[in-house]
Parts: structure tokens; C-alpha cells; sequence
């Protein structure tokens, strides 16, 4: 019988491998009848500790390669006549079809299959929330962190169940060496739900994922090691598309930052020009971003208590990234996007669960909370963009500015200065500012420029050729060129002409709660009926939805 079980369960691999070798020397001793008698008492116990060390799976668990994944999702299988979308909004039948460890295609640049990581990093502790999410999508994600990872970055795999309608959902995973479930006891929300998770991690460097990702060939190792170099880093990896209808896993573009509109909602933003040439020389360098998209990021735990976690007063979903990320930048820290690591992540067009009040209201409630803490007068920017949020109440934020103020934190100024210069700030003399809109096409200059026509064209969010002024002079401003009016007749073309302070064929006024655009000197109405045929006129002012024009944000009321 074996003498010493509790000793036994925390040898080490490396320590046994230097009993094994004791062992063999003493066993070509063993003409010795006292190490004949101790052979006796310790051989079971040895052999029971190396056949643990072999198998590396701690009592209870299992590899999860021995994970029987038909039992898992078969239970919840969607039966012949249900709406596959219906309990997730993206089709689980497909996603029950999958493999727990499918391929993914390697979508890396080929400089990163040839790069060498530093061999000392620190292990993480993955924390992946989740509620109601489907069985197949969770352990793929699982998988595919313990798959896809070095065995020993990967110190606990912490699932938080956000108390979801089944609690074997996350129960039976727990059964999987290396990971942790924690239930809430009611719904708690994404923010505090990560928190949780983060308070419960023992390693040294946090990563967070979302519920339905599947992780690429060494996609931890280039964040690992940023992190390592400098803890007030915070890191994503290029985001990777999983089609939420078929399920296929499709290479994301790597000349992508993250950023957002004056409404405060993320976007994705091209790199400039100048910014893809500068990154010829080195494509897989580090992209220091504006903000992340919030789902996918590794950042040291204790810079990530230091820097206050996240705001516990936010509800649900929505918000917790644009505040996080005016956080890390405002108050020392740097986000970055690292093109070697890939994670693909299942992209819904509406969420599967409810929001308590509304998703609308729990986002505008989140969003104002983090423009009143973070971004200083520019607020007013926002509230212009989206009028309702003012009335919808969001809190106190007390602890949260006494934080921004214990940490030294730059004033919003600084990051649109600094971090963010791309993102056009509105002049004091605009009247209105952005996207001049008719449905889902934009007013758009079409890349023309003086004395050339304008249309529309399909709204991008990106600014652009499509970021507009009215201004107090009366002035509808691209840059420095003005809408102008050929004559004063109906169906008279629009062109762009150098802008002229008291030319009076660009002098323009909103009318009918700022719907429509009126030409001042000929009381006729800006007009898309034409668009296709030769560009935008001015026609006599009606109903009709070609003279229905609304700017993004409007600065007046």
C-alpha cells in the first residue's frame, strides 16, 4: 500500500523524474535487504504517482480530449421543426455539428509562423463568461484555449455562469482538468461577472473571452509576452469572424483599429495611409489602438485592480469597453491590437437574452455613465448625437471620478490630441456635424473635388467623404469646399466650390425639426431624386422621401 497519498499528489513531474532515476539505481542495488524491505512499501505509491504524472489530470477530472461532447450537446439539441436561431441568434445546429476541436484555418501573417517567443512567460488565468450561451459554442471555446495554448501559460480556465436557466451548462464542464466554475446565485451582468472571475484567478495575467471564440495556433504567446515587457499594456488579438449562419472561421483584416462615432458606439477604423506604409517594414508589429472591442483582451491583474476592475454600477452588456479602454489610456496604460494573435469570435446581429429596461436604455445608462467620468465637455458631443440618452438616469459616479482623480488621469483632451487625433472634433461655429443621412445612404462627395458633383452613397460610419458641417455661417462644409447651387431654378445641380463667406448660393437652413435641407436664396429644397443620373439637385420642397435628410449630431438643441 502507498504510505504517503497526500505527499504523492503534489510531486511534480520534474521531481519524479528524479525519484525515477533514484529508484532504478537502487533497484540494481537491491541485493540489500533493506532497501529490498523499502522497495516494498514505497513501489506502489511511486507507481501510482508516475501513472498520475503520465495522465496529468488532477482526481475527478478528465482530459478534455476524454470529454464525451455527444453527451454534453446532445442534451440540448434543437429538434426538427424549431428555429435553429431562436435561442441564440446564430444557428446552432450548425455549431452543434462542429467538432469540439475543429481545424481553423492558420489566418497568421507568415512572418508569425516563423517567430520565436521568449521562453519565460507568465501563466494566465482565462476567464470566459457566459449566460443561456449554447453548449457546443462554450466547449469549443474551452477546447480550443486548452488545445491551442502551451499547457503551462494556461494556469485555470475560470468559467463564470451568470446564472444561466440550466446550471449544468457550466456544471458539467467543471469536470474538464483546469477548469473552474463559478455560478452567481441571479443575474449579475458581464461586468461583474468578469470581476468575479478576475478575483478568483491566481495567476499573474488575466485573459478575458467571450463565450463563443475559438482560439488560433499560438495565439497567447504574442500577448503573453507584451504584457510581460510592460504590465500597463493591455492586448487584443486580431478578431477573427466565425459566419454565425455556416459557422466558417474567415481571416479578419489586419490594417484595423478600433474606434468609435460621436454616439459613442464602436466602430471599426481603417488605418490611414500613411499608417499602412509606415507598417510595411514590419507588418506583425504591435497596432496601438483607440479603444478595443471589449470581448477578447489579456492585461495584468494587478494593473487591472490598480486601474479600479471595472465599473460594478454598469448593468448586463454595453459600454464596459469604451469606458475601459478611455481608462487604460487617460490614466498611463496603452491598448494595442497584436497582429500575430488570433481569435475568431461568432459575430449575432441581435443578442440572444434580455436586457432588464431594455437594451437600449441599459446601453445608453452604461454609455452615459462612461462619458461623464471620462470624456470631460466633449460629452456634450454625445448627447448631441443621441438626445435620449439624456433622460435616461445613470447613477452615481462619485467612486469613479475620486479614482480618476487618485490615479492622475489626463483629461479627454489629451486623448483626442494623442491617441485619437482621427476622430473629427466639431467646430464651436458648427450648427451640425457628421454623416448628412437619408435612410442608409449618405450624402458623399463621391471623391470628387472642386466644382464637382455629389451623390449619395451607402453610409460607411467612417467619415471621409461622407463628414459634413453646417455651419453658423450658413454653410454646408466638406473641408474647404461648400455645396453649392449652379442656379437658382429647380433641378439645378449641386456642386462643390471653394467655400465663400458671403457667397449666397451656399447658404443652406434646416427646416422641419432639422428633416430637411432649404436653399436660403431660392427656397428650394436639397433633393436625391437624381442622384443616379447625374448627382443632387434642388427641387421644390415636398414630402417626399428624397428631401429627408437628418445629421448625425446635431449641436443646436
Amino acid at each position: 500500500m502507498c504510505f504517503f497519498p497526500a505527499f504523492a499528489e503534489v510531486l511534480s513531474p520534474r521531481f519524479l523524474s528524479v525519484v525515477w532515476i533514484l529508484f532504478c539505481t537502487v533497484s540494481h542495488m537491491s541485493r540489500i535487504n533493506l532497501v529490498s524491505a523499502f522497495l516494498s512499501a514505497v513501489l506502489p505509491c511511486l507507481l501510482a504517482v508516475c501513472l498520475k504524472c503520465i495522465l496529468c489530470v488532477s482526481p475527478g477530472k478528465v482530459r478534455w480530449q476524454d470529454f464525451d461532447q455527444d453527451l454534453y450537446v446532445g442534451a440540448t439539441v434543437v429538434r426538427p421543426g424549431q428555429d435553429p436561431y431562436a435561442r441564440n441568434k446564430f444557428n446552432q445546429v450548425e455549431s452543434d455539428k462542429l467538432r469540439m476541436d475543429r481545424a481553423v484555418p492558420d489566418t497568421r501573417h507568415d512572418h508569425c509562423r516563423h517567430k520565436q517567443w521568449k521562453s519565460e512567460l507568465p501563466a494566465s488565468s482565462v476567464v470566459i463568461t457566459f449566460h443561456n450561451e449554447a453548449r457546443s459554442a462554450l466547449l469549443r471555446t474551452v477546447v480550443s484555449v486548452l488545445k491551442k495554448s502551451p499547457s503551462h501559460l494556461v494556469k485555470e480556465i475560470i468559467l463564470v455562469d451568470d446564472y444561466s436557466d440550466n446550471p449544468e451548462d457550466g456544471a458539467l464542464l467543471g469536470k474538464i482538468e483546469k477548469v473552474r466554475v463559478l455560478r452567481n446565485d441571479r443575474r449579475e451582468g458581464l461586468m461583474r461577472s468578469r470581476v468575479r472571475g478576475a478575483d478568483a484567478a491566481t495567476a499573474p495575467v488575466l485573459t478575458f473571452l467571450d463565450s463563443h471564440c475559438e482560439c488560433n495556433d499560438h495565439w497567447l504567446e504574442p500577448l503573453l509576452e507584451r504584457v510581460a515587457e510592460d504590465k500597463t499594456r493591455v492586448v487584443s488579438p486580431i478578431i477573427d469572424v466565425i459566419n454565425m449562419d455556416n459557422f466558417q472561421y474567415v481571416g479578419a483584416s489586419a490594417d484595423l483599429k478600433g474606434g468609435f462615432d460621436w454616439n459613442l458606439v464602436f466602430k471599426w477604423d481603417y488605418m490611414t495611409l500613411d499608417q499602412r506604409r509606415a507598417r510595411q517594414g514590419n507588418p506583425i508589429a504591435p497596432i496601438k489602438t483607440p479603444m478595443i472591442a471589449g470581448g477578447l483582451f489579456v492585461m495584468d491583474k494587478e494593473y487591472f485592480e490598480l486601474l479600479g476592475k471595472y465599473d460594478m454600477m454598469m448593468d448586463v452588456w454595453g459600454g464596459e469597453n469604451l469606458e475601459i479602454s478611455f481608462r487604460v489610456w487617460q490614466c498611463g496604460g496603452s491598448l494595442e491590437i497584436i497582429p500575430c494573435s488570433r481569435v475568431g469570435h461568432v459575430f449575432r446581429k441581435q443578442h440572444p437574452y434580455t436586457f432588464p429596461g431594455g437594451s437600449g436604455t441599459v446601453f445608453a445608462r452604461n454609455t452615459r455613465r462612461a462619458a461623464e467620468v471620462w470624456m470631460d465637455e466633449f460629452k456634450n458631443f454625445y448627447y448631441a448625437a443621441v438626445p435620449s440618452a439624456r433622460n435616461v438616469p445613470y447613477g452615481n459616479i462619485q467612486s469613479r471620478l475620486e479614482m480618476k482623480k487618485r490615479l492622475g488621469c489626463k483629461p479627454f483632451k489629451w486623448y483626442l490630441e494623442n491617441v485619437y487625433p482621427e476622430l473629427r472634433v466639431p467646430d464651436h461655429q458648427d450648427i451640425a456635424f457628421g454623416a448628412l443621412q437619408q435612410g442608409g445612404n449618405c450624402l458623399d462627395t463621391l471623391g470628387h473635388f472642386a466644382d464637382g458633383v455629389v451623390g449619395v452613397y451607402e453610409c460607411h460610419n467612417a467619415g471621409g467623404n461622407q463628414e459634413w458641417a453646417l455651419t453658423k455661417d450658413k454653410s454646408v462644409k466638406h473641408m474647404d469646399l461648400c455645396l453649392t447651387v449652379v442656379d437658382r431654378t429647380a433641378s439645378s445641380l449641386i456642386k462643390l466650390q471653394g467655400c465663400r463667406e458671403n457667397d449666397s448660393r451656399q447658404k443652406w437652413e434646416q427646416i422641419e425639426s432639422n428633416s430637411k435641407l432649404r436653399h436660403v436664396g431660392s427656397n428650394l429644397c436639397l433633393d436625391s431624386r437624381s442622384a443616379r443620373m447625374g448627382g443632387l439637385t434642388v427641387e421644390v420642397c415636398s414630402p417626399s422621401l428624397n428631401q429627408q435628410w437628418k445629421f448625425t449630431l446635431n449641436l443646436q438643441s
